[in-house]
């Protein structure tokens, strides 16, 4: 047979032969939906950088995931964001703090169709903006640094709190040394053996963040860089996510997606556990930008970029377009 030959064979196969070979698929129950509570709210109030994303009252965020949970999404992570922050983040584990009284309201709504899965990060709670406790330090530009074991215990109280409130996955998302083999330990001694952990265990010091500092009203000066990965580092990711796996993390992460594909990659073939990726704020951002402008067609990026992270080696993705996505995928 000809080369041409050949060729028209390839242009002639119909859409189900195309479709019996494709080698990377895209499912609903693979999409995790970030969402954002407020405490305080009593309807939803719109987040101008990330069009189409609220912030949610306790009664609209439960109105969400039951909608998510009918598109056939398989989990949503939630991210409080409370009315009054200190410098130790302590809303993050009162049990009346606005992320596990939300916890609780979706576990109970929605906690048998899909996954509940909770933040795990002060970030949101102190008053600035940092994931730890800081201390003083003389030797730096900034006079103070994270104190990795003190955020530790607070991690560790954070957990407990989150899963009494009926969290089934943890997303540890602090960048603390040994925070996967403190909150794993911490678990189990008070009988939540099957709370599992999400690591990031490659989470970037990313430029594509700025949508999200927004969405969760962050008090953050200066920057992460002392502890989250410097983006020109590839094989430090892949370390990373060894050592999590190590410590007894159930799932890694790598975030951002897009911009990190080769890092994920990388991780999904040296580690032996489930790898998801975060489609970033700033990601989501663009593609809505450019798709408001006619620039590129919404629906077809969308599910492209899904699609692409989906090849690259991720098991499941958080992406704050699950919802619409799934009932795409499902029509």
């Amino acid at each position: 047979m000809s080369f041409p030959e050949m060729r028209m064979r390839r242009l002639r196969q119909s859409p189900a032969v195309r479709g019996l070979v494709r080698e990377t698929s895209l499912e609903p129950r693979q999409l995790v939906l970030p969402m954002f509570v407020r405490e305080g709210l009593t309807e939803q109030v719109a987040i101008g950088s990330m069009p189409g994303v609220v912030q949610h009252s306790i009664d609209s965020l439960r109105s969400a995931a039951v909608e998510a949970a009918e598109a056939g999404v398989g989990g949503v992570m939630l991210f409080g964001v409370p009315a009054v922050r200190d410098a130790r983040g302590s809303g993050a584990d009162d049990p009346r703090g606005i992320l596990n009284v939300a916890t609780e309201a979706l576990a109970a709504e929605v906690g048998d169709a899909l996954v509940v899965q909770t933040d795990l990060c002060l970030d949101e709670f102190t008053d600035h903006g940092h994931c730890g406790v800081l201390a003083a330090d003389p030797s730096s530009s900034s006079g103070i640094r994270v104190d990795n074991d003190a955020t530790l215990e607070r991690y560790a109280a954070m957990a407990l709190a989150q899963a009494r409130a009926g969290s089934q996955l943890l997303g540890l998302s602090g960048m603390m040394d040994g925070q996967v083999a403190v909150v794993r330990a911490a678990l189990d001694a008070e009988g939540f053996t099957d709370t599992l952990l999400l690591a990031y265990a490659a989470k970037y010091a990313s430029a594509f963040y700025g949508p999200f500092r927004e969405a969760v009203d962050s008090q953050l000066t200066g920057d992460r860089r002392t502890y989250q990965l410097d983006p020109g580092n590839r094989r430090e990711g892949v370390r990373e996510a060894l050592v999590d796996e190590a410590e007894g993390a159930d799932i890694v992460m790598v975030k951002p997606a897009m911009s990190f594909l080769d890092v994920l990659r990388e991780v999904r073939d040296a580690v032996r556990i489930p790898v998801w990726a975060y489609q970033v704020s700033g990601e989501y951002a663009m593609i809505e930008a450019a798709a408001a402008n006619g620039w590129i067609d919404r629906r077809g990026a969308v599910l492209e970029s899904l699609l692409s992270i989906r090849r690259a080696g991720a098991d499941a993705v958080l992406t704050y377009w699950a919802t619409e996505a799934a009932r795409w995928l499902r029509d």
